[in-house]
């Protein structure tokens, strides 16, 4: 699982701890592609209606698959 999650993370696609609507997926589909969280997240409700089902498939295992982002910690100097 770890190399699953070592390769969504090299390409960018991960959950961020921050703005999160249920789990952070579409957030995360939308910072990967460059495009804001709530336009992504219209995007998927129109997709859904225009294809209904597939999404709902595809949301469950993305949220499984996707890594939550590391937050930054700031360095501390070492005494």
């Amino acid at each position: 699982m770890e190399t699953v999650y070592g390769s969504m993370r090299q390409h960018g696609l991960v959950r961020p701890a921050q703005g999160r609507i249920l789990g952070g997926v579409i957030a995360g589909l939308g910072q990967r592609f460059g495009i804001d969280p709530w336009p992504a997240r219209l995007l998927f409700v129109l997709i859904l209606l225009a294809i209904p089902g597939s999404q709902i498939l595809i949301y469950p295992i993305l949220w499984i698959l996707m890594p939550t982002e590391t937050p930054m910690t700031p360095a501390v100097p070492s005494p």
